[in-house]
């Protein structure tokens, strides 16, 4: 059990999002715990600010559910897991998109989407007044559509380059994201003078940004 062990508890996700936030937090002020073992889950000594190292789309549950006072993650893992935290601060780094993806050869109607996110995927259909079956896959999903098994895809992404290499279209874009720096609610009323100074100074630097920069 980590609660009452430590000030603050920051969930982070590995991956390309774990450095950005890692750095804005750092240029916040706010002491982040030097990462000496990088096959630990949790660093930080106790009394301090600690770090949990998790999986992406697990960093909302943590923070919801107050195992995290506050986490960074992607705004495509908000869009898709519906958990109840206060979103503050739009960091802009790890810029990417969700995006309805296509091969050339499937020009029918959609009848079969196959995504990683069927929740945020779930949703657009209804508002579009579309029916489709969702395949959830954990896998690469642009595979997918390149043997059949969906008429398209919803997935993420950056450049475009690899679904440029695969020969696969991007037909739509259905959602900007950037990472957001999230909080818990609870934590928010009982933390507030620790928490709030802290997301001021990120909405402040998340402002002085390059436009180029994610």
């Amino acid at each position: 059990m980590i609660r009452g062990r430590f000030a603050l508890v920051v969930a982070l996700p590995k991956g390309r999002n774990f450095a950005d936030g890692y750095e804005a937090l750092v240029g916040a002020g706010l002491a982040l715990p030097v990462l000496e073992n990088k096959r630990a889950l949790l660093h930080g000594q106790e009394g301090g600010v600690a770090i949990l190292e998790l999986r992406n789309h697990d960093v909302p549950t943590y923070v919801d559910l107050g195992i995290a006072d506050v986490g960074v993650v992607g705004n495509d893992v908000l869009l898709e897991c519906g958990r109840d935290v206060y979103e503050p601060v739009d960091l802009g780094t790890g810029a990417c998109r969700l995006s309805l993806i296509r091969h050339p050869a499937s020009t029918g109607p959609i009848r079969r989407i196959a995504t990683k996110y069927p929740r945020f995927t779930a949703q657009i259909l209804r508002e579009r007044g579309m029916v489709a079956d969702i395949i959830e896959l954990a896998g690469n999903v642009e595979l997918a559509a390149l043997t059949g098994l969906a008429d398209a895809v919803v997935d993420v992404v950056q450049t475009g380059t690899t679904l440029r290499a695969a020969g696969l279209l991007e037909v739509e874009v259905l959602a900007h994201s950037t990472a957001r720096f999230i909080v818990n609610r609870q934590s928010l009323k009982l933390k507030r003078d620790l928490l709030r100074p802290l997301i001021e100074r990120l909405r402040a630097n998340a402002r002085n940004l390059p436009a180029s920069r994610g």
